[in-house]
Order: C-alpha cells, then sequence, then structure tokens
C-alpha cells in the first residue's frame, strides 16, 4: 500500500480525509492531534466490536507529521448527498436514520466517558454566556438523566455514508455514553441550524421508533446547545445563544 496520502475526498474543520490506497486516511489537521487520533481509533473500535455498522478501522498513521486513522472505504455518498439529489424519497431516509440512530442507542457504553461530564465542562469553557447563565445552565444539567447507552456525539446525514439499505456511520471521536434523548437532541440542534426543513420531521421519525417523546429531547435543547457554543461557529452564535436562554 502506498505511504503517501492520494486524493481529497472530504474536508472539515478539524480533519481531513484522502485516499489511502483502497482504503481512506483521516488526517487531522493539527500535527499536535496525535492523541485525538488514537482516541477516536480507540472509540471507533469499540464501536466496531459492537457489530454496529462502521468502516473496519486499521491504524493510526503518522503521515508528513499529521497523525490520522486509516479505515475502510465506503465509496457511495453520504445520506445527506442523496437525500438532496432525491428529495422526494425524504421520509424513507429520514425514516433510515432515525432507526439507525436507534440502533446506536440501543447499545449500553460503560467504558465510555460521561456525556453529561462533557456537555459540563464543554458549557463551562464557552465565553459567550454569563456566569449567572451558565451556573443556572449546570444546575439544569445536573437534573438530567445520567443515561448509560451509547450516543454518537455527533449524529447527522452527512455522518452516515452508504446506500439507504446499508448505511455506514462514521466520524466517532464523541462517542460516549450517556441518556438517548441528549444525543438526540444534539441530532436535533444542527438539523435545526443547518437543515431546517428536515429538524421536527426527523424528530418526529425517532420518536415514533423509539416511543421517546418529543418533551423529553427537547427538555436537552438549552444544554446542549449552551455545550455547542464552546465549538465557537460564529454563524451558529446568536441562534444557540437564543436556545439556551430558552
Amino acid at each position: 500500500m502506498s505511504k503517501t496520502a492520494g486524493r481529497l475526498l472530504a474536508a472539515g474543520n478539524v480533519a481531513e480525509v484522502f485516499e489511502w490506497g483502497p482504503r481512506v486516511v483521516k488526517l487531522y489537521r493539527s500535527p499536535a492531534a496525535k492523541q485525538a487520533a488514537f482516541r477516536e481509533a480507540a472509540n471507533h473500535a469499540a464501536v466496531e466490536a459492537m457489530g454496529l455498522p462502521v468502516p473496519a478501522v486499521w491504524g493510526v498513521q503518522r503521515i508528513d507529521a499529521r497523525w490520522g486513522i486509516v479505515f475502510d472505504r465506503v465509496k457511495h455518498a453520504s445520506l445527506a448527498e442523496q437525500m438532496r439529489g432525491d428529495p422526494t424519497a425524504m421520509p424513507h431516509y429520514l425514516e433510515t436514520l432515525a432507526a439507525l440512530q436507534a440502533r446506536i442507542h440501543a447499545q449500553p457504553a460503560s467504558q465510555f466517558s460521561s456525556l453529561k461530564l462533557r456537555l459540563a465542562a464543554n458549557m463551562a469553557r464557552t465565553n459567550v454566556l454569563d456566569e449567572p447563565r451558565k451556573r443556572v445552565l449546570l444546575t439544569r444539567l445536573a437534573d438530567m438523566p445520567e443515561g448509560d447507552r451509547l450516543c454518537h456525539g455527533d449524529f447527522h446525514p452527512i455522518n452516515v455514508l452508504g446506500e439507504v439499505s446499508w448505511p455506514f456511520v462514521i466520524d466517532w471521536p464523541d462517542a460516549c455514553r450517556g441518556d438517548p434523548a441528549a444525543d438526540l437532541c444534539r441530532s436535533y440542534l444542527l438539523l435545526r441550524l443547518h437543515a431546517a426543513d428536515i429538524a421536527k420531521p426527523y424528530l418526529d421519525a425517532y420518536c415514533r421508533i423509539s416511543n421517546v417523546t418529543r418533551e423529553k429531547v427537547l427538555d436537552w435543547l438549552p444544554c446542549v446547545a449552551a455545550a455547542r457554543l464552546a465549538e465557537d461557529i460564529p454563524d451558529e452564535c446568536d441562534r444557540l445563544r437564543e436556545m439556551a436562554s430558552a
């Protein structure tokens, strides 16, 4: 197998994905991301061992001073692209995504870190909210359920690749242990920010499949929105601050 990364396939804020022979390599942008690369690879391997539909992970590589993870390649487009290409099939795509996220949430996850602790840490470090509001939100978060189920942490249609009949879930660096309603709320929040027309239909599809109430999910919204503020995405700031103040 070539030791030189090939064609760029995808790019995000934190990493880029390149061809790597018949596989792919996800290269972190920061040369200091060794710990993050090994942590994500370990998360992915643990999820793979659960029998969930994820590309196989093959190892961590250092390439031109950058750290990356080698995965099997999924050659089909993301469900986000497929949905844009066939809007008439939107209900079927949303049902597929909801069933897939519910399947993830069915897994116990005692070996993963706490979702609530991650939310609390992110809420505490954002500079957008004043200290009194942070204290209110942290108190609210403390009263929310702990949960012991596997949560993806960033589940949305861009992170689901493959045929709709056999989709694969990618990007597991934020995998954690928590309440499925909190993880679903994060997905709802991301859709509300970037694909508002499908946010409510997706939430409704999941609630039908899993018999969870919308109220239980939306109870998490102020805390999830406040934690998202720590990611410093300028275009989202005003809307997140509004949701965090609800």
